[in-house]
């Protein structure tokens, strides 16, 4: 596929006056200009809410029975604790109670969108975001006739009855840029909200049936532009096989995501067309598409799990511009498969690339069985890679540059397979694990917080209510359930071994007081058993926060080891450090300030996102972001502040065994993500950013060196010598450990003192030194796939050696390193 232009694509301007980085703001007209018969203009439609299987095996997704959800039936009493009107807000909306039938025939569309939009909510062209107006909009079981789209709103969770995925079934007649159309278009062709700035939403447990549309009329299932702390799980798209289909599963265009998983696609055109800066694509499986997997545009994608049954192309990433330049940086695919397939991976990078390193590809451990081809040469449809007409194991090849540990090396070839430790695998693949859904149990296995005493209410302390809840259930064998709200806590919360924690639209555990304000002294806010514990704790939904200046929190200290037979699991747990209404962190607390070296004490609001402590052990983190607010959502002009925490995620956990898979730390003033005397780490798709305002102030400030564990910039960086512009943030630290394996890392640097110049395609002054460190002494098989970065001149230093450096690896925008190790 071929680009009228690729100046938006690949040289974004991000501008400082406005939180958004639009990477790929022109980008979106010339795809949509590629997809227009499937692109429905806001403009000419109107929105009234207020009017009346196949027999392939469904790996890991079944349509069940109908038999009741416990969250249908739970008393429902969550609140927005900051909405205007909290006592009257609606979290939980139940479609039908707003007149959605699901018994086939009505038509529903109008009912469903009067659930969604119930209350003064976010909506698409009318807010910029929100902290305030979430909603989780629930689907029993049934099938929902839908002769228009689902428009959903800002942090807005759909979620159905796992027990019987609802259908949402397109009529025949059907209007609309998706079954689900998660971003809808405003007049003139814009997205609303703006594609990064997307947070906070799911959709889960559903069947979209497009199959009576006809099979030549354009149709989507989801329409998906988004951002971080966002998902997709549990969800089948039916669309037609029949020759000359136009139907697509799953398309996304824009924005800096993401995870999904657990997706099965029948039929299409293209099972999903997949254009966003960076995401995790875990557990999708694709039966009878024409294309699969249309990467139309990419900084770095992971790929884990991938199950390509009779299409013709698996995943095709030959594109270029009319320049004949190519547009897709990277993609990571391991651990997955292709049966009956023509084309396992289409592709356009050859010797004469350019941008140099575009088009990087990696594969790992990818089983072929009957495949045609399995690489393609997409421009003179040649063979790069030889398939089989029988089965074979690619064990691992990569295209693009390589470094072992200097470079670059240019390959298209074989390679040695990364070295797995057997601790993180099953079988021969890396350790999965899906958000539980519990969907076994009666509404009476779970503990209300609120039932139990909580308010939630943002203004009471809500500690000796909570952990007299989180302590009985443990000892009771029940599921703590954390209505949503904001649960304000004057001291550490302790969640025991046994505990399981799930949370209704993401409520937030918020420290407030001085408890938490001793920088010197840090606290952790959660701690997650103690050290020496042992056993299991599993923890979804949920947020933990700070509240005006807590210089010592750290938000999530996790000790508990577990075992590799059964580990603890984590998924979609997220620490959000300013930037919202009641944190007292926001514009008007801590305005962005580049023209003042003062640093202001009270936006100090965290010394640590989550530490993983010396006596911790295997532990699956999936989906997890720990941000520090570089903007305030709840103001109309969503304008950038100030606020400063210390430090991302730490891992010291000596035994180790820790999958990292969705994961993103940003904004932490001395890194991001640090390893430090551990082992056994798995990555995939790893993303950071620096903090938008260093170096003013430098990373040396306004938390002090913690010797023990913080990279000293001292040495990396002396103070008579250095640039100004050399102590700030590492996006990835690796001391003195073994076993650190990364399938895919965005690590970037966008602003210098809130300027974007720096960033820049072109710019000879970036915005920082250095991005990945790690010791030559004591680090050992240190491994990654797919590294991109962004306005830095070191993408890699060994000590103070610089490895690699940005120029030599330029991509579409980021520079890329299709594969790095450590040893020589």
């Amino acid at each position: 596929m071929r680009f009228t232009s690729i100046i938006g694509l690949v040289a974004p301007l991000a501008l400082a006056e406005k939180l958004v980085i639009p990477a790929v703001e022109k980008a979106v007209s010339l795809q949509l200009a590629q997809f227009s018969d499937y692109y429905v203009d806001a403009a000419n439609e109107t929105l009234d809410a207020s009017d009346a299987p196949s027999s392939h095996s469904a790996r890991a997704i079944e349509e069940r029975q109908a038999s009741s959800y416990w969250y249908e039936t739970i008393a429902h009493k969550g609140i927005s604790a900051f909405n205007a009107n909290p006592t009257t807000y609606k979290v939980y909306r139940n479609v039908k109670d707003y007149g959605a039938k699901g018994d086939g025939v009505t038509d529903d569309s109008a009912a469903i969108q009067r659930a969604v939009s119930d209350g003064n909510r976010c909506a698409p062209g009318a807010c910029a975001s929100s902290s305030t107006t979430n909603a989780v909009v629930y689907f029993p079981a049934g099938t929902y006739l839908l002769s228009s789209s689902i428009i959903s709103y800002y942090a807005t969770n759909l979620i159905g009855n796992p027990n019987s995925l609802p259908v949402l079934k397109a009529t025949a007649n059907f209007n609309g840029f998706g079954v689900i159309d998660g971003a809808q278009y405003q007049a003139g062709g814009a997205l609303p909200y703006g594609a990064t700035n997307i947070f906070w939403r799911q959709v889960k447990n559903f069947v979209i049936d497009l199959t009576a549309i006809p099979a030549a009329n354009s149709a989507t299932g989801i329409h998906w532009p988004t951002a971080q702390a966002t998902s997709l799980q549990n969800i089948i798209i039916k669309m037609s096989s029949n020759p000359g289909t136009q139907h697509q599963g799953l398309f996304i265009e824009d924005g800096s995501g993401g995870f999904m998983n657990d997706l099965i696609f029948y039929g299409g055109l293209y099972g999903a067309v997949f254009g966003n800066q960076q995401f995790t694509v875990r557990n999708l499986t694709f039966y009878d598409a024409v294309t699969a997997i249309n990467q139309i545009w990419n900084w770095g994608w992971t790929f884990q799990g991938i199950s390509v049954n009779n299409c013709t192309v698996g995943l095709d990433m030959a594109m270029r511009d009319d320049k004949n330049k190519e547009v897709v940086g990277s993609a990571t695919f391991f651990d997955s498969s292709f049966t009956n397939t023509a084309i396992a991976f289409n592709v356009s990078r050859d010797a004469t690339s350019m941008p140099v390193t575009a088009g990087s590809l990696a594969i790992e451990n990818v089983i072929l069985n009957n495949v045609g081809k399995a690489v393609q040469y997409g421009p003179t449809k040649s063979t790069t890679l030889a398939g089989t007409t029988g089965s074979t194991t690619i064990g691992g090849w990569v295209s693009g540059q390589v470094y072992h540990p200097n470079g670059p090396n240019i390959i298209t070839g074989t390679q040695t397979p990364f070295t797995r430790p057997a601790s993180l695998l099953s079988g021969s693949r890396f350790y999965q694990r899906s958000k539980p859904s519990y969907a076994q149990l009666a509404s009476t296995s779970f503990s209300s917080v609120r039932a139990g005493g909580a308010k939630g209410d943002g203004k009471t302390d809500d500690t000796a209510a909570l952990q007299s809840v989180i302590t009985a259930a443990a000892a009771a064998g029940k599921v703590v359930y954390f209505d949503a709200g904001t649960y304000i806590v004057t001291s550490t919360l302790s969640i025991p071994a046994k505990s399981k924690i799930v949370g209704e639209g993401y409520p937030v555990i918020m420290s407030r007081g001085t408890f938490f304000n001793d920088v010197n002294n840090p606290k952790p806010v959660v701690k997650v058993g103690n050290s020496g514990d042992s056993g299991v704790v599993e923890w979804s939904d949920m947020m933990v926060s700070s509240q005006g200046a807590q210089a010592g929190a750290v938000l999530i200290e996790w000790n508990l080891a577990s075992t590799t037979a059964s580990p603890s699991g984590m998924w979609d747990v997220h620490t959000r450090i300013g930037g919202t209404a009641g944190s007292n962190l926001s514009y008007a607390n801590c305005p962005a300030t580049p023209t003042s070296t003062v640093v202001n004490n009270n936006c100090r609001a965290g010394n640590m996102a989550m530490h993983v402590t010396t006596s911790a052990s295997n532990l699956y983190m999936e989906n997890v972001w720990l941000w520090t607010a570089d903007h305030d959502v709840d103001d109309p002009q969503l304008r950038q502040i100030t606020v400063y925490s210390g430090r991302g995620l730490l891992i010291e956990s000596k035994a180790g065994n820790i999958w990292l898979v969705g994961t993103a730390v940003e904004h932490h003033a001395r890194y991001q993500y640090l390893f430090r005397n551990t082992q056994n780490i798995y990555g995939g798709q790893i993303q950071t950013e620096t903090p938008y305002y260093q170096p003013n102030p430098s990373a040396r400030s306004p938390y002090p060196l913690n010797a023990t564990s913080d990279p000293n910039f001292d040495v990396s960086c002396p103070k008579d010598t250095a640039a100004a512009n050399c102590a700030e943030a590492w996006g990835l630290a690796v001391q003195a450990s073994k076993n650190v394996l990364i399938y895919g890392a965005g690590l970037y640097s966008f602003f210098s003192n809130y300027n974007t110049s720096c960033s820049a395609t072109g710019s000879t002054t970036l915005c920082q030194q250095g991005m990945v460190l790690f010791d030559a002494a004591a680090t050992q098989n240190f491994r990654i796939y797919g590294l991109n970065t962004v306005g830095a001149y070191g993408m890699i230093y060994k000590d103070t050696v610089r490895l690699a450096t940005y120029n030599y690896n330029i991509n579409v925008f980021p520079s890329t390193i299709v594969s790095f190790d450590n040893a020589a």
